[in-house]
């Protein structure tokens, strides 16, 4: 077994094309190897000039995703803590503005002697560091590469992984690289491109210890053969990942392959158990379907990834499929409200700026005069408050100075730590909060507890000076910060469901662990589609 403090190191590098899946490939191995028994803990690798993804646009680079200590990363960090159930850190992201930064800022202290800094070995060395230290008192740690081989950006970080396969065992090292095998039209598959891929990286000093192949189909015992041969790895060694209907099934998919049993033995690593929970989970079979519109600007799905997998997660608890119908705020047509109307819940995410406000404020009202189960997460919290500001409390023109400084009612209003901050990276009010839950509420109900912990990402909030008018006409808040300042959830009572969260409950969901606003909200969601059903049959 791997020494106290001395993981093994698994590297997955992707090849080809970009969007091929190393993430899900490399988390599923992850959650295999977990389901062994061995503990396990994952790094991702942005070779982005960027400090961190908090700066930016969804439809470049997906969703922001908000780790526990406030650090701003990419969406596979997502995927690692969800398909392996921990929390990982801001360290758990190394970025190339991250090192970059580090070995300049240590230049300026003298901290080099006064060597010439280069990017070996200075740079190689800081990127080693860190994943070392990542990795530390874990079995195994997995880092992921982001980008695709043969990427000038990406360079640094393969010399180091290069420079970590001379350092380390050779039980303690391990490559593994995805790639695309494609189809002709008379449905050959191809293994030209993967053997290009592999020669990309044995010019730089590596060689695959194993090739996925991602395909439509799986891979032909010939393809595997031919790639084994050309890419010089074992047969046992090229893993088949085809297409599936659902990317939780991946794991189970490699491990019917036998990737992770190759992978233990290469490491030299014992099983120390089988836990199946995860497949127990993901393949329960469900039983009918309830419709979810999610209301927002980015037609992106990656742009809510992780409000798309909650949603999943509160369907598995509920043994139902959840269905989740795209509404373009920013264009709001008649399709659109259509797709809202016939939904049995909806869901307005987080989001900043102008654009598509109008469309969430009027699916807001919706929702609310017709009893349509609703949970607004941050912005859409926002755009609860402000929509009842307006049609139910008579604040006309009540808006968030967000988007209207000069609104005569600035019900929701910049954080006042907020004022003099300049930059605009990392500085948010971040990670992890603490949410006391009043007594005798649905938030507490829902929760089962009377404080929760749950991850922020605002600038901006209830103004204060509007709460009491607010929750006069009806409206709860019934999470409040420690302080009793800042107003973290809202539900009107007298509605089926109608809640909103200040925090991003969907950063906290897992498979088997689902978020309770998005449990209450499917439930919610599953009676609304049920009364429907009754109601249709009494007609007919």
């Amino acid at each position: 077994m791997p020494k106290e403090g001395s993981p093994k190191f698994v590297f997955v590098t992707g090849g080809v094309m970009s969007g091929l899946g190393k993430g899900i490939t490399a988390a599923s191995l992850g959650r295999l190897l977990k389901n062994a028994g061995l503990d396990v803990t994952a790094v991702k690798i942005d070779p982005y000039l960027n400090v961190d993804a908090g700066t930016m646009n969804p439809y470049e680079h997906g969703e922001v995703y908000v780790l526990k200590d406030g650090a701003e990363v990419d969406l596979d960090l997502g995927n690692y803590e969800r398909y392996l159930n921990i929390d990982m850190t801001s360290e758990h992201n190394v970025t190339t503005g991250k090192v970059y930064r580090s070995v300049i800022d240590r230049e300026r202290a003298g901290d080099y002697l006064g060597k010439t800094v280069q990017i070996i070995p200075h740079v190689t060395r800081e990127i080693k560091q860190r994943v070392r230290d990542c990795g530390e008192g874990n079995d195994v740690c997995i880092v992921e590469l982001g980008g695709t081989v043969g990427d000038i950006e990406g360079m640094p970080f393969l010399e180091a992984v290069r420079q970590m396969g001379n350092e380390q065992e050779d039980d303690d090292f391990m490559l593994i690289h995805v790639t695309l095998v494609p189809v002709t039209n008379n449905g050959e598959q191809k293994t030209k491109p993967t053997q290009h891929s592999v020669k990309s990286l044995r010019e730089i000093g590596l060689h695959p210890d194993v090739v996925v192949g991602r395909s439509d189909d799986p891979l032909e015992d010939e393809t595997r053969e031919k790639i084994s041969l050309f890419c010089d790895v074992p047969e046992d060694a090229v893993v088949s990942a085809p297409d599936v209907e659902d990317v939780y099934h991946v794991p189970l998919v490699l491990e019917d392959g036998g990737m992770d049993a190759y992978v233990m033995d290469e490491l030299g690593i014992e099983r120390q158990g089988r836990d199946t929970e995860w497949r127990d989970v993901v393949t329960q079979e469900q039983e009918g379907t309830v419709e979810v519109a999610l209301a927002g600007k980015y037609d992106f799905e990656d742009a809510y990834l992780s409000v798309y997998e909650a949603l999943k997660h509160a369907g598995l608890h509920h043994n139902v499929e959840v269905n989740v119908r795209w509404v373009e705020t920013d264009r709001m047509d008649e399709e659109d409200f259509e797709r809202i109307e016939s939904a049995d819940a909806l869901v307005v995410p987080g989001g900043f700026g102008e654009r598509g406000t109008e469309g969430k404020l009027r699916a807001v009202r919706y929702a609310r005069e017709n009893d349509v189960p609703f949970l607004g997460l941050c912005f859409g919290f926002q755009m609860a408050v402000i929509e009842y500001a307006r049609n139910v409390v008579g604040l006309e023109d009540a808006h968030s100075s967000e988007i209207d400084e000069g609104t005569p009612h600035p019900v929701i209003d910049l954080l006042p730590e907020q004022y003099d901050v300049e930059n605009l990276g990392g500085t948010m009010r971040l990670g992890d909060k603490e949410t006391v839950i009043d007594e005798g509420t649905l938030a507490r109900e829902l929760y089962g507890s009377e404080s929760a912990v749950e991850r922020h990402r605002h600038r901006f909030e209830v103004n204060p000076d509007y709460i009491d008018r607010i929750e006069d006409e009806g409206m709860v808040f019934s999470g409040t910060s420690t302080s009793g300042t800042r107003m973290e959830i809202l539900e009107l009572p007298d509605h089926p469901f109608f809640v909103g969260t200040q925090f991003h409950p969907e950063f906290r969901s897992r498979p088997g662990e689902p978020s309770p606003p998005f449990v209450g909200l499917v439930g919610a969601a599953l009676e609304e589609s049920e009364e429907d059903t009754v109601n249709v049959e009494e007609v007919a």
